[in-house]
């Protein structure tokens, strides 16, 4: 072999691997020192298990130590319900029966539309009870209910319906209240004189204070029982005027910007995924929310609104339930709607969104155009039944039914809603007692397929008005001998100049 041939042999025995790196030259010269310094006596029978051994001494690390294995989801969720079972030291269970618990029977109440086919199961209905004590215990909370469900793509929504202690009401934040003002703080300069634009920016409607109209509860959401409980924003008409618009399905996540078009309005905020659910909340139980006809009644004593409506409710004491077959009737005509109207300006009392204004402006505006008054908006009372409501694809807008067809003496009532999907209202015990739930994804039927709506119709051209021409283009010899005579005009000034 050739001086030559041995370099190229070589050369191709040293050529790395592109698996483990190294090369055939240094694996047999360990593998022959190796050998070598043993020197065994059936050296040809146990040359390969020594080039193994070599093989597996080098990919070998040098700590003896495996990684440990990643956790799996369902480690992960044990630890966050670990937590729901942590009993607090100043705990007390209540002795007192005519005491009201902070925290209402959820577990029994799942169970009694886990009979009419609805609900969150057995076991999730026990942790959503141990979250929501959880809730009682951080937060200054009481009267707390298990509004219901959402589901999301990423993950679900569990809602908690509430009311704050007294002295514990939440105060509007310091930007709501500029929002409502409606003022603009931008700073002027002295002595920059900018254009000013004739349009009149309108106030936001204001919006209805906790324990009235929309924000009569407050709402808490967690994404699972154990995880922490965070307090929805007060619900605003902008809110609620522009979820009527959006059609989507939640996140899971409440600071996700909600991208939509028509946009998703919130004035001067950025709209969140919290400023949604919230809005869709609120028209769920306007719409939903369902009790026995009868069961409730107003206080004489109570002063009807400036609109003669009512806003408060007291339970009648001459209540004596509602049959069955009125609650099973496809009229509805045993059910009541017991939460307030929502206007479609987004309230549940109508503010005028263009105030009367005072003498002296309206001395100043004389002879401007008059604005048409608005005409102030109505909608159905406090308690009116659920059989006055709109039908859906020309069908009822609630289904009845027994929650067992065998044990019909005994057994509840449930209304569906089938314009929101997921909303149900149970009645039980001879109809003095009743619950409302929803499980759903919170978006409404909707009988016509989806279509995207169009952009607004572009702005109109200018008009043209006497003495307002409107002149060709030139063309471009016009614009060569346009130049050629500025530059001749040009040359004879300088002329003149040259002169003098």
């Amino acid at each position: 072999m050739g001086d030559d041939a041995f370099a190229d042999a070589k050369a191709f025995l040293q050529t790395a691997s592109s698996g483990s790196g190294t090369n055939l030259y240094d694996h047999l010269a360990n593998v022959i020192s190796n050998i070598l310094d043993e020197r065994p006596t059936n050296a040809a029978d146990i040359v390969e298990s020594i080039s193994l051994k070599i093989k597996t001494k080098q990919m070998t690390t040098s700590s003896s130590v495996s990684d440990a294995p990643a956790g799996s989801e369902a480690v992960a969720a044990a630890a966050v319900r670990s937590t729901l079972f942590e009993k607090p030291e100043d705990d007390e269970e209540l002795d007192d029966d005519d005491q009201t618990p902070a925290v209402a029977d959820v577990v029994g109440t799942c169970k009694l539309f886990e009979d009419a086919g609805v609900g969150v199961g057995e076991e999730e209905s026990f942790r959503v009870m141990l979250a929501l004590k959880q809730l009682a215990a951080n937060f200054p909370v009481t009267d707390i209910h298990f509004w219901g469900k959402i589901f999301g793509l990423e993950k679900d929504y569990l809602i908690a319906q509430c009311v704050y202690k007294e002295g514990e009401e939440p105060q509007p934040e310091e930007n709501e209240i500029d929002e409502l003002s409606g003022e603009d703080k931008e700073d002027e300069v002295e002595g920059d004189e900018k254009p000013k634009s004739s349009y009149t920016k309108p106030n936001p409607l204001p919006i209805e204070d906790y324990g009235t109209g929309v924000n009569k509860y407050a709402y808490f959401v967690c994404n699972a029982p154990g995880e922490k409980w965070v307090a929805l924003p007060h619900a605003t008409p902008a809110g609620i005027v522009g979820s009527r618009n959006v059609t989507k399905f939640f996140t899971g996540t409440l600071n996700a910007v909600v991208s939509s078009y028509p946009p998703f309005l919130m004035a001067e905020k950025t709209p969140t995924e919290a400023h949604l659910l919230r809005a869709v909340i609120c028209r769920i139980s306007a719409e939903t929310h369902l009790s026995p006809l009868g069961m409730f009644t107003f206080d004489e004593e109570e002063e009807e609104d400036e609109d003669g409506g009512r806003a408060t409710y007291t339970v009648d004491e001459e209540y004596e339930g509602v049959s069955k077959s009125a609650l099973l009737d496809a009229t509805m005509a045993g059910w009541a709607h017991h939460v307030q109207y929502i206007l479609p300006q987004g309230r549940t009392k109508w503010v005028n969104p263009k105030p009367p204004k005072n003498e002296d402006e309206e001395e100043e505006e004389e002879e401007e155009v008059e604005e048409e008054e608005v005409e102030p908006e109505t909608g159905p009372p406090l308690l009116t039944p659920a059989q006055e409501d709109e039908p859906v694809d020309d069908g009822p807008a609630w289904s009845t039914k027994l929650t067992s067809q065998l044990n019909a003496k005994f057994a509840a009532v449930v209304a569906s809603s089938n314009k929101w999907p997921g909303a149900h209202a149970l009645a039980y015990q001879k109809s003095k007692k009743f619950e409302n739930m929803y499980v759903g994804y919170g978006v409404p039927y909707n009988p016509e397929p989806y279509n995207p709506p169009l952009p607004p119709l572009p702005q109109p051209e200018f008009a043209a008005t006497d003495g307002t021409t409107e002149t060709s283009d030139p063309t471009v010899e016009e614009e060569e001998a346009f130049r050629a005579e500025q530059a001749k005009d040009e040359e004879d000034g300088d002329a003149d100049e040259d002169e003098d």
